[in-house]
């Protein structure tokens, strides 16, 4: 941590703004920096791209299943049936709309938002704004994404031999989308679809916080990287007392409920923790959405596909023949709470959930996994963070697709946290602490440095960045906003 002191300094002593940068490094911080992770790729963060398959866990996570619906048998058995015939209908639906599920709205109508339109975002969970940064821009950042691989072409990426995940974070496009100021305001536009019950909550959505993450230019052809339908945010820890279970984020579900389950309360997040296992590209900030400047598949299924693929483990088929009749029918799937059922189809210790039809049959994924409509440079995808999403198996379009991927994450004390780390990584070049560390970009070309994040906004950039305090006494805040404003600055550093 001497080392980001001394950078913030050399720093100060540059010329920068008084503000901007934090006069010391608060103790909270120090005693909660994370150990930096092993040197890794996106592979690691997935079990499928690491040649894992997916079998039953420890055998303690059979009591953990049997600890969680404790007193609820009945009521889980009651409302694992009304899931799936409501699911039947469900799929359906989204089978025969295709992308025409998915709300679009333009950047120009953020402010006022049709009903339509916030009706459908709530119940879908995604969304596409429309011409968020101008595409002049967007080109002139796909061309400076080129410029700057090339220049370092030691970048570590995935796969080695055919590079088109790169373990990039600092790279000048990569600074200038995550701190635009149209792209802020759509994010902060996105983040008041949540809601607290607790209204002295420590959390804002007024002010963003960036959260860096990789790179990805997809060449066309491309199978390798065929990233299949997958929750981030963890994955054993959505079943476990010491990660999700915090919060009680899925109480409803868990007690035979699930139609009661609201995917956009935020109190119930704060005190998540969603990587346990400490795994690499495992996310440990709060992140509203996932987020990209490109398309993708998601199942728009928020509420429902959540409850199932944390329902399913509870339950086996007696008929375990897939192509039977009757084989998805509600009658063929009791509560399987035996000592020997230890699955969490899809979750492995240190990776994220994915999920497979083999797996989740009653998803239908083969015809509810749809693409967003079609994209357009500056365009803006966002997606909850519990949707479920893909990648396409193969690349068929006639040029490379190039994806940055910038999530829509709030102020919180934990997300705070994260940025004091974050912040010293972008000092020094190395990767963002989620991911694999190493020495990462401090050696490249081409690198931007703090004074470039202010020519690009020197407000709400900074800010999101840790570069410059937060507004405190900025007009119209509750309580919570302010007490959660002031608690980042001391983090941050920018308070004694």
């Amino acid at each position: 941590m001497a080392t980001a002191i001394n950078s913030t300094r050399a720093l100060w002593r540059a010329g920068c703004r008084r503000s901007t940068v934090p006069r010391s490094v608060s103790v909270r911080s120090l005693a909660t920096a994370a150990t930096e992770k092993r040197e890794g790729d996106i592979s690691d963060a997935f079990a499928s791209l690491s040649g894992k398959g997916f079998s039953p866990l420890d055998p303690r996570f059979a009591s953990v299943k049997q600890h969680l619906v404790a007193g609820h048998e009945d009521a889980l058995q009651a409302s694992w049936i009304r899931l799936l015939e409501s699911l039947q209908e469900d799929t359906a639906l989204i089978a025969e709309q295709g992308s025409k599920a998915i709300p679009e709205i333009d950047y120009q109508d953020i402010t006022s938002p049709s009903a339509d339109f916030r009706a459908a975002h709530r119940k879908r969970g995604v969304a596409v704004i429309r011409n968020v940064i101008p595409d002049n821009e967007v080109l002139a950042m796909k061309d400076e994404l080129r410029a700057y691989i090339a220049a370092n072409l030691h970048t570590k990426a995935f796969p080695p031999e055919n590079p088109q995940v790169f373990e990039l974070y600092w790279s000048p496009a990569q600074i200038k989308a995550r701190s635009h100021p149209n792209l802020l305001k759509a994010q902060q536009f996105l983040m008041k679809f949540w809601h607290s019950k607790d209204p002295n909550a420590l959390v804002s959505t007024r002010h963003p916080a960036i959260y860096a993450d990789r790179l990805r230019m997809r060449l066309p052809g491309d199978a390798r990287f065929a990233l299949g339908p997958h929750v981030d945010g963890g994955s054993c820890e959505r079943w476990e007392e010491t990660g999700y279970g915090r919060g009680k984020v899925y109480a409803d579900i868990w007690r035979g409920d699930w139609e009661s389950y609201d995917p956009w309360e935020s109190s119930c997040r704060l005190p998540v923790v969603s990587d346990l296992y400490n795994g690499v590209g495992a996310c440990s900030m709060f992140r509203m959405f996932q987020g990209w400047l490109s398309t993708l598949l998601v199942n728009p299924l928020l509420r429902h596909s959540t409850a199932y693929f944390l329902l399913r483990p509870f339950f086996s088929p007696r008929n375990t023949n897939p192509d039977s009749a009757g084989y998805l029918a509600p009658s063929n799937w009791p509560l399987d709470l035996s000592s020997t059922n230890s699955w969490l189809q899809g979750a492995s210790q240190g990776h994220g959930q994915e999920l497979r039809p083999e797996l989740h049959p009653h998803l239908k994924l083969d015809e509810t996994m749809i693409h967003m409509p079609e994209v357009h440079p500056g365009d803006y995808v966002s997606w909850h963070c519990d949707t479920i999403h893909a990648v396409d198996k193969v690349h068929s379009g006639s040029s490379d697709s190039s994806v940055m991927y910038i999530p829509t994450c709030p102020l919180t004390v934990s997300n705070a946290e994260y940025l004091a780390r974050q912040r010293k990584a972008f000092l020094d070049g190395t990767p963002s602490p989620d991911f694999g560390g190493g020495v990462g970009e401090s050696q490249h070309i081409g690198r931007m440095g703090v004074e470039d994040v202010r020519k690009v906004d020197e407000g709400a950039g900074m800010r999101g960045m840790g570069l410059r305090e937060f507004d405190d006494g900025e007009a119209g805040l509750s309580n919570g906003e302010r007490e959660v404003v002031a608690r980042a600055n001391k983090i941050l550093g920018f308070y004694d």
